[in-house]
Formats: structure tokens, sequence, C-alpha cells
């Protein structure tokens, strides 16, 4: 499974960004998808997860009620809808996938296929 992150960007505090995240490849048996940002000298941080069949929904909590995780199951597809971003939202944002079942969303050790990730830049 290839992962492709696309949508990073500079942008100002306040603005709104949609990140997208193609799968590609053997894509059959994908179970969860998720979303995890590190920033310089930080380690990776959990975002936001998915699962693929079900569409259940988890959040870290510095972006709950601000992101927004969907994904289109036809289409491999996964998605981050970023709002009312802030500067400390700043770092490279890297979509994840597994086939692995009954995962710890927040653990990256709980996926095995990583895309190369796009960078978030947010202005004050």
């Amino acid at each position: 499974v290839q992962l492709v992150e696309s949508g990073g960007g500079l942008v100002q505090a306040g603005a709104s960004l949609r990140l997208s995240c193609a799968a590609s490849g053997l894509t059959f048996g994908i179970s969860a998808a998720g979303w995890f940002r590190q920033a310089p000298g930080k380690e990776r941080e959990f975002v936001a997860g998915i699962s693929w069949s079900v569409g259940n929904r988890f959040y870290g909590d510095s972006v709950k009620g601000r992101f927004s995780i969907t994904r289109d199951y036809a289409k491999h597809m996964a998605y981050l809808q970023m709002n009312s971003l802030k500067p400390e939202d700043t770092a490279v944002y890297f979509c994840a996938a597994t086939r692995n079942d009954n995962i710890e969303y927040h653990k990256p050790n709980a996926y095995e296929f990583w895309g190369q990730g796009t960078q978030v830049t947010v202005s004050s």
C-alpha cells in the first residue's frame, strides 16, 4: 500500500485547510487510517483516526472540535479537514493505514503503512 498526502501549505491563524491521503497498490483489507503530525524536536502526535468500513472516528485532544477525519471507501481516500488553525498546529502531517484489527488508533506502531508527509505552517 502506498500513501500520498496532499493539501498542505502556509496559512494564517484561523484559516482552514483540507488534507487528502490517496491510497494505492494492494488496498484491500485496510481496516483503519490515521493522521499524525510531527513538529521539529517533538514526537509524532496522534491527530485523528477512522475505521475504514464503519467510519468510527477518534481524535487527539488538541484537535477535538476543530479537525474532522473522513474517508471515501470506494476511492481509497482519507481526508483531514482542519478548521480554526493555530500556530501550534504547524507540523508535518502524515497519513497512515493498517490492515490490523482492534488497533489502538493513537499509537504510531499500530500502522504499517505511512505516507511521506505534507507540511502545514500556520502563521500568527
